[in-house]
C-alpha cells in the first residue's frame, strides 16, 4: 500500500500523525498555492479536466506538492502510479513503463507517474524516463525541493513545465492552524485547546512557513500536555519547550545556499549594511561555515570595490584572518565589521573588468611576443647577441616616468583598465590622464 491508496485511511486513524490527517482532500482545500491551484489557474484547469500535461513541483517543504498529487490521484480518470525517488530504481521505472504501454494500447488509459523527491534521481535514471515522456507513455509530476534547473537533465526539464510553489505566510499557517483546531472529524476540534496570540506568533516563527511542522508541533503538544478531559491551554512557555532554539532551514550545499550569498553581496554591491547584515545573520545562524563567507568578502572586496578603495580587500583579508584565529560566536563581530566597511565602500569593478579583458585577449591571441627592449636581460650577453633589453628606458633615471612602449606593437593602442570617478580610484584615473602615452590611447 503506497502512499496514496493508504492515505484516506490514515486520515480516519486518530492515531495517525496530525499532519497526515489534515492534508487536504481537495483543490478547495489547499491553503495558499493559489497562483497555482486556485481558481482558474492552469494546472487547476488541467486537473479538473484530467488533461494533465508533464510537470515538476518545485518549492520548500511542508508548502502542498504531495498534497496536490495526492489530490491529482484521486480526481484523474488516468492510472495513478507513485515512486519515491530514493528507493526505486531503473527497473522500477521501467516496470511502471512498461505497464502504461500495455494500458494505453489495449484500454486507452493514460498513466500518471508521481516521483517524489525527483531530483534524488541520477542522469542514468532521468535518461531512462525521457523517452516515455517525450512518446506520451507517461505523463511525469515529480517533487522537488531542489532547483530543478540544477537537478534535472535539460532534455527532461524541456519537456516539463514547472511550477514554483511558496513558503507559506504567515495568514496560510494561522488559517492551517484554525482548520485543525475546529475540524472535529480529522484534527482536534473535539478538544478544547486555547492558544493565545502570543503563543501562535511563536508557533508561526518557528515553523518557518512550512505546515507539516507547524501541525507536527500541535501535534505533540496534544499528546504531551492535553489533560485527561480534553483541555489543553497553550503557552509562550509550553511552546518553547516543544520549539527549543529556532533552527534556520538552510541547506548548505543547496538552492537556498546559493540564494543566501547572492542576497548577501548584492546587498554589499549595492551599499544596503542593513541588508547584508540580515543575509550574513541568516547564513550564521543556519550554520554556514565562516570562512565560507570571509571568502566572499575576500572576492566581493577585490571584485566590486576594487581601487575605489584599496583598504577594503585589506579589510576583508584581516577578517578572513581573525575567522581563521578566533572562530565562533566571537568571529561574527570582525565578520560584520568588514561587511559594513565594504558596504560603505566606494564602489568599483573595473580590476575585474580589466582582467577579464586582458584574459579574453590573451586566449584569443595567434602569438604572443615580448617586445625586445623590455625581455629578460640578465645575461651579460643577452643585449649583444639576442638584442634584449635593447633601448630600455629605466624609468627613475628620468624622474619615475619616461615616455616607452610596454605591449607588443600589434596591440599597442588597447587599454584594459578604464579606472572610474570613483573614491580612491579617482585619484588613479587624474595620474594615469597625466601622462603622455595615456593620452595617445
Amino acid at each position: 500500500m503506497d502512499l496514496f491508496s493508504a492515505s484516506e485511511a490514515q486520515r480516519k486513524d486518530g492515531g495517525a500523525p496530525l499532519a497526515w490527517r489534515m492534508r487536504p482532500g481537495s483543490l478547495d482545500e489547499i491553503v495558499g498555492q493559489q497562483h497555482i491551484v486556485g481558481p482558474g489557474s492552469p494546472l487547476r484547469r488541467a486537473i479538473e479536466k484530467d488533461t494533465l500535461h508533464s510537470f515538476v513541483l518545485y518549492g520548500p517543504p511542508g508548502t502542498g506538492k504531495t498534497s496536490i498529487a495526492q489530490i491529482i490521484a484521486s480526481m484523474t480518470h488516468s492510472h495513478f502510479e507513485y515512486l519515491q525517488a530514493v528507493t526505486a530504481g531503473v527497473g522500477d521505472i521501467r516496470k511502471v513503463a512498461g505497464a502504461a504501454e500495455e494500458r494505453r494500447k489495449y484500454y486507452q488509459q493514460q498513466t500518471i507517474l508521481f516521483v517524489d523527491e525527483i531530483h534524488r534521481f541520477n542522469k542514468g535514471q532521468q535518461d531512462v524516463l525521457l523517452p516515455f515522456v517525450e512518446d506520451g507513455t507517461l505523463i511525469l509530476i515529480g517533487a522537488t525541493t531542489e532547483n530543478p534547473l540544477y537537478e534535472l537533465n535539460t532534455a527532461l526539464l524541456s519537456r516539463m513545465k514547472l511550477y514554483i510553489l511558496d513558503a507559506l505566510n504567515e495568514a496560510d499557517i494561522k488559517q492551517i492552524m484554525k482548520n485543525a483546531l475546529q475540524n472535529s472529524d480529522k484534527g482536534l476540534g473535539q478538544l478544547h485547546v486555547k492558544i493565545d496570540d502570543e503563543s501562535m506568533a511563536i508557533l508561526v516563527q518557528a515553523s518557518q512557513g512550512d505546515a507539516r511542522t507547524a501541525l507536527n508541533i500541535l501535534d505533540t503538544l496534544n499528546n504531551s500536555y492535553t489533560s485527561p478531559d480534553g483541555h489543553l491551554e497553550v503557552n509562550p512557555e509550553l511552546l518553547k519547550k516543544i520549539t527549543g532554539k529556532l533552527i534556520i532551514k538552510y541547506d548548505r550545499s543547496g538552492d537556498y545556499h546559493y540564494d543566501t550569498i547572492s542576497a548577501f553581496i548584492k546587498s554589499i554591491r549595492g551599499s544596503d549594511p542593513d541588508a547584508a547584515l540580515y543575509w550574513m545573520a541568516v547564513m550564521l545562524e543556519g550554520g554556514e561555515d565562516p570562512k565560507y563567507i570571509a571568502r566572499r568578502l575576500i572576492v566581493h572586496a577585490a571584485e566590486d570595490i576594487g581601487l575605489a578603495d584599496p583598504n577594503a580587500l585589506s579589510i576583508a583579508v584581516a577578517a578572513a584572518s581573525a575567522v581563521q584565529f578566533i572562530g565562533l560566536p566571537e568571529a561574527r563581530i570582525p565578520l560584520a565589521e568588514a561587511t559594513i566597511y565594504l558596504c560603505t565602500a566606494p564602489k568599483s569593478n573595473s580590476s575585474k573588468i580589466a582582467i577579464d579583458e586582458a584574459l579574453a585577449l590573451v586566449r584569443n591571441s595567434k602569438r604572443i611576443t615580448v617586445p625586445a627592449h623590455i625581455a629578460d636581460s640578465s645575461h651579460s650577453q643577452a643585449a649583444r647577441k639576442l638584442g634584449k633589453g635593447k633601448g630600455y628606458k629605466y624609468p627613475h633615471d628620468f624622474g619615475g616616468y619616461v615616455e616607452q612602449d610596454y605591449l607588443p606593437e600589434e596591440i599597442r593602442s588597447i587599454s584594459f583598465y578604464n579606472p572610474s570617478n570613483n573614491g580612491y580610484e579617482n585619484n588613479v584615473r587624474k595620474f594615469l590622464q597625466s601622462l603622455p602615452n595615456q593620452n595617445k590611447k
